[in-house]
C-alpha cells in the first residue's frame, strides 16, 4: 500500500494544476488518471483564454500554474478580444496546437518534484471515521493520503450522445467513472446532472478557404505568461463563416432525433455556449450564427468549427455542415456529440474547495458545475494549494472577489451554486475595473509568494515587476509645474513616450501601459468602492418603483429573467436571488433611487 500526502483523481486541466500546486507547496502527490497519454489534453476547443477566461489564466500563472506557459509553447494564433473597449475587459486568447499544448503540459507535470503519476481508474474513496483516507483502484489496489482532490471532469457517471445513440464515456473513446459516481450518490451528497457538447471536426483540406473571411493573428507580441520569452511557433489564420436559412431548416428537421429535444438527456447545458440546435430554437428570428474555423495544429489537417456544437445524428451533421458557405464539400472526420455527467452542488464546498461533509476531500473543475479549461485550471490551483495545506499543516490560501477573478468564481460557486455550467464573464465581477488581465501580478504577486508555492524564477519575476510598477506609479504621481502625469492621463493626454523616457530603457513596455491604466481608472475605482459601501447600508431600499428590470443597464439576460420572476420587494430580497452579483445590485440600487426621487 502506497502513502502520499495528496491524491489527485483526474489528469485534465484541473487535475494537472491541482497536483503541481500541491507538490510546489511541499506535498508528496499522486496523480491518478486512466490514460497518462491524455494528461493535459484539450477535450473540446483548441484555445485558451478569452474575455474573463484570459483573466483567469493570467491569475493562475502568477501562482506558477501550467496553463499560460503551455499556451505560449503551443500558440499558433493570438487575438486580444475586446480591443475596442477599455483595458479592463480586454481578453487575451490564443489558438493552440493541440499536440504541442498537451506535450508542454506533460513535460511540466513530469518535471515537478514530488509528483508521481499512477495509471488506473479510481472506483471508490476510502473513508474512515467520516474522513477521507485514500482511494481504491479498479484493480483492487489501495492508495492512502491525508487529502484527496476529485478533478473528474466530464467523466463522472458520464454518457455520450450522438443522435439517439448513447454510450458510456466521458470523452470520445474513453471510459466513464461509473463506480465512483455511484459511491458519491450513496454518500447522499448533493448531486445533479449537467451536459456539454462539442462540434464535428472537419478536414481542413476539404474547406474552400477562398470563400471565407480570414482572421489574422495579432501582430503585437504579447504572451500569456511573462516568463515566456516570446512566440515559439509560426502563426496561422482562422476564418469566419455563418449558418443560413437552409442550415436552420436542416437542423429543425432533425430535432426529433436530437437527444437535447427528445428528452434523452436530463442535464442542463451552458447558456453562454449553447448547441447549434439551441441557437436555432431559441433565436429563431436570426438569419445566421457566426462560426469560427480554427485549425487544430501546424501539422494537423483537422479544423474546429467553433459555434456549431451539436449532438444531432451524424447524417444530419453532414447535411448541416455542407449547407454552410465554404463548407459545401467539407468532410467530417469525427461527428460532434454531447456528454452528460454528474456534478456536485458547489454550495457544499468551503472557499478552499473542501467538501464540508467529508474532511480531507477537495473538488475542482467540472465536478463543481463549471465549464471550460480556464475555470477548471483555476479551481485546480486553489484545491491543490489547500489540500497541501490540510495534509502538511500549512496556512490555507483563500482569494477574495475584490482581488481576483478566481475569487469571484469561487465565491459565486460556493455561495450561489449553479443551474447550468458556470462560465467566467467579466460582468460577474463588481471590481472588474481593477481586475484587469494585465495587472494580475500586481494584484496577486505578494499572495503567491506568501504561500511558498512558486519557483525561485517566478519569485524573482514577481519582485522585479512589483518594483517597476511601484517606480512607475511614483513617477506618475509626481507633480511637475503644478500638475502630475496622472492628472494629464485622466485629461486624455498620451504620456506613454514621456513616461518611458523618464523611467529608462530597462522598463518593460507592458509595465508602463499597466501603470498608465492604473492612473486612468483611479477615480472610477474610488467611486466604485464607495458605491459598494453604500449598497451595504441601503439593503432596505424599496424596489416597488422598478417596472421592468430590462431597462436597467449592466444586467445579463439571466439576471433579468430571475429578477422578473422573483420581483423582490427590496434590495435585501434581491441579494438572495441566485446569480445576482454585487455589480448588478449596485445598478439596481441606483435605478431604484432614481425612480423613487
Amino acid at each position: 500500500m502506497r502513502q502520499f500526502d495528496v491524491i489527485v483523481v483526474g489528469g485534465g486541466h484541473a487535475g494537472c494544476e491541482a497536483a503541481t500546486a500541491s507538490a510546489r507547496r511541499g506535498a508528496r502527490v499522486a496523480l491518478i488518471t486512466m490514460d497518462v497519454d491524455q494528461i493535459g489534453a484539450m477535450s473540446c476547443n483548441p484555445a485558451i483564454g478569452g474575455v474573463g477566461k484570459g483573466h483567469l489564466v493570467r491569475e493562475l500563472d502568477v501562482f506558477d500554474g501550467l496553463m499560460a506557459r503551455a499556451a505560449d509553447a503551443a500558440a499558433i494564433h493570438h487575438r486580444m478580444l475586446n480591443r475596442s473597449k477599455g483595458s479592463a475587459v480586454h481578453g487575451p486568447r490564443i489558438q493552440a496546437d493541440r499536440k504541442r499544448f498537451r506535450h508542454a503540459t506533460q513535460q511540466m507535470v513530469a518535471s515537478q518534484a514530488d509528483l508521481f503519476l499512477v495509471p488506473g481508474a479510481v472506483d471508490a474513496l476510502l473513508i474512515e471515521g467520516g474522513e477521507v483516507t485514500g482511494v481504491a483502484l479498479a484493480d483492487g489496489a489501495h492508495i492512502r493520503a491525508k487529502a484527496v482532490i476529485l478533478a473528474t471532469g466530464t467523466f463522472l457517471g458520464a454518457k455520450l450522445h450522438c443522435g439517439l445513440e448513447q454510450t458510456a464515456g466521458g470523452r470520445s473513446g474513453e471510459a466513464a467513472a461509473i463506480p465512483l459516481a455511484a459511491q458519491l450518490r450513496e454518500l447522499a451528497l448533493p448531486m445533479g446532472r449537467l451536459k456539454t457538447g462539442t462540434p464535428p471536426r472537419l478536414d481542413g483540406r476539404t474547406i474552400d478557404w477562398a470563400k471565407l473571411e480570414r482572421q489574422p493573428s495579432d501582430v503585437d507580441p504579447w504572451t500569456m505568461s511573462p516568463l515566456s520569452s516570446g512566440r515559439a511557433l509560426p502563426q496561422v489564420e482562422c476564418a469566419l463563416t455563418r449558418t443560413n436559412a437552409r442550415t436552420h431548416d436542416i437542423i429543425r428537421a432533425g430535432l426529433s432525433d436530437s437527444p437535447v429535444f427528445s428528452g434523452a438527456m436530463e442535464g442542463f447545458g451552458p447558456r453562454y455556449c449553447p448547441s447549434v440546435e439551441d441557437k436555432v430554437v431559441r433565436f429563431g428570428d436570426r438569419d445566421g450564427h457566426q462560426i469560427f474555423l480554427e485549425p487544430e495544429g501546424l501539422a494537423d489537417h483537422l479544423v474546429y468549427p467553433n459555434g456549431i456544437s451539436t449532438s444531432l445524428p451524424a447524417a444530419v451533421q453532414h447535411d448541416m455542415v455542407r449547407s454552410i458557405e465554404g463548407l459545401e464539400s467539407a468532410n467530417i472526420v469525427r461527428p460532434g456529440y454531447a456528454v452528460e455527467y454528474d456534478y456536485l452542488d458547489p454550495r457544499s464546498l468551503t472557499p478552499a474547495l473542501a467538501l464540508r461533509a467529508i474532511p480531507g476531500l477537495y473538488c475542482a473543475g467540472q465536478i463543481n458545475g463549471t465549464t471550460g479549461y480556464e475555470e477548471a485550471g483555476a479551481q485546480g490551483l486553489i484545491a491543490g494549494l489547500n489540500a497541501a495545506a490540510h495534509a502538511c499543516g500549512l496556512a490555507p490560501v483563500l482569494l477574495d472577489r475584490a482581488d481576483s477573478y478566481i475569487g469571484v468564481m469561487i465565491d459565486d460557486l460556493t455561495l450561489q451554486g449553479v443551474t447550468e455550467p458556470y462560465r467566467m464573464l467579466t460582468a460577474r465581477a463588481e471590481y472588474r475595473l481593477r481586475l484587469r488581465a494585465d495587472n494580475a501580478v500586481s494584484r496577486l504577486g505578494a499572495i503567491a509568494m506568501a504561500c511558498d508555492g512558486v519557483s525561485l524564477a517566478r519569485r524573482r519575476a514577481i519582485e522585479a515587476r512589483l518594483a517597476q510598477i511601484g517606480r512607475a506609479g511614483e513617477a506618475i504621481a509626481r507633480r511637475e509645474r503644478g500638475i502630475s502625469l496622472g492628472e494629464r492621463i485622466r485629461q486624455g493626454e498620451d504620456v506613454q513616450s514621456e513616461l518611458s523616457a523618464s523611467l529608462g530603457d530597462d522598463f518593460a513596455s507592458d509595465v508602463i501601459v499597466e501603470a498608465i491604466d492604473d492612473a486612468r481608472y483611479a477615480p472610477y475605482l474610488a467611486r466604485q468602492h464607495a458605491e459598494v459601501q453604500r449598497l451595504r447600508a441601503d439593503a432596505n431600499t424599496s424596489l416597488a418603483h422598478i417596472a421592468s428590470y430590462r431597462a436597467i443597464g449592466g444586467l445579463s439576460n439571466e439576471m433579468v429573467e430571475r429578477l422578473e420572476a422573483a420581483r423582490p420587494s427590496d434590495l435585501a430580497a434581491a441579494t438572495r436571488i441566485r446569480g445576482i452579483t454585487p455589480a448588478a445590485l449596485a445598478a439596481i440600487l441606483v435605478a431604484a433611487q432614481r425612480r423613487a426621487a
